[in-house]
């Protein structure tokens, strides 16, 4: 089934340990719908300005990716700067220029209203509402935020939060969202909030589900899925989009929504970010096969005996 992705797209400038790149295609939107795409038919809206170019257009075609929701607006592209020191997973953010990115505000197009799972990246959590209301006949809907909106927009997070099925954020925004320093009640608050399940991204060492009661079929438990280790890690800008997309783009493969299913989404939400890491900006994405995919997903199943 069809899956439709709303946030940035951007041009990106990244230093880390293994080099330097300038003017790289980047955004939230962009990382999500190339990771997607191996799995499902995937839709993009976000915004762009006059000098986002027919190489980036490309870039998304080639992958079959529907960009007819990508607004053209008169300006520059949003653009981000950002440095890796030893510590890869904090990255120093050198500049943003949001540019046109400002004034974004999502119009879905006609033909995408049959889409039938949505995901609404990093944007501000009132566009997030919008358009989740506009989208009233989507079969589930995946969410991410940051702290920037946790602490800026608490009131409008929380009503966005109603209206989402399953949130995807790391460790330190659910604890903040949550107010509460203990992992597993941070969780259990934030379901409290709306969310029929919570993914917990722990970088380099995996990431967690939380079901709220009754969600999706019979259990309590939450499940861990442990990270690949990855010997060079180049540039770990996009990871967590990228996750995202293996995640929601698995689940908008399957015919069944059940606690297992999203289980086995996060290996392919894993397996995804594991591989947007090996290379800078989207390239490595931007080059895989299905066969790469599933070789990686079969060494995670023997590392963790999936059944």
């Amino acid at each position: 089934m069809s899956i439709l992705v709303v946030g940035s797209v951007a041009y990106d400038d990244i230093t880390s340990p293994s080099g330097s790149v300038k003017n790289i295609l980047g955004g939230a939107a962009t990382y999500f719908a190339l990771a997607a795409s191996y799995f499902t038919e995937v839709r993009v809206v976000a915004v762009v300005g006059e000098d986002f170019g027919a190489d980036q257009e490309d870039v998304f075609r080639q992958h079959g990716i529907d960009i007819c929701g990508i607004e053209r607006a008169k300006g520059k592209t949003f653009r981000w700067g950002g440095s890796y020191a030893d510590n890869l997973n904090e990255a120093k953010t050198d500049y943003t220029d949001l540019n046109v990115f400002e004034t974004f505000h999502p119009q879905i197009p006609r033909e995408y209203e049959d889409t039938k799972f949505l995901f609404l990246a990093n944007i501000q959590p009132t566009l997030q509402a919008n358009v989740r209301r506009t989208m009233n006949g989507v079969r589930l809907t995946g969410c991410d935020t940051m702290n920037y909106w946790i602490k800026g927009t608490p009131k409008e997070l929380a009503e966005t939060l109603k209206v989402v099925d399953v949130l995807l954020i790391n460790d330190a925004e659910a604890k903040m969202l949550a107010h509460e320093s203990n992992l597993p009640r941070a969780a259990h608050k934030v379901l409290g909030m709306g969310p029929q399940a919570l993914v917990i991204k722990h970088g380099e060492y995996g990431a967690t589900i939380f079901f709220r009661e009754g969600a999706f079929g019979i259990g309590r438990h939450p499940f861990r899925a442990p990270a690949l280790p990855i010997e060079e890690v180049k540039d770990p800008t996009g990871a967590g989009d990228s996750f995202a997309g293996g995640f929601m783009g698995y689940l908008a493969s399957q015919n069944e929504l059940n606690r297992e299913v999203l289980k086995r989404a996060l290996f392919y939400g894993g397996v995804m970010g594991s591989f947007a890491v090996e290379r800078f900006g989207t390239e490595r994405l931007q080059s895989l096969t299905r066969d790469e995919i599933e070789a990686r997903f079969q060494t995670f199943r023997e590392l963790t005996h999936l059944e």
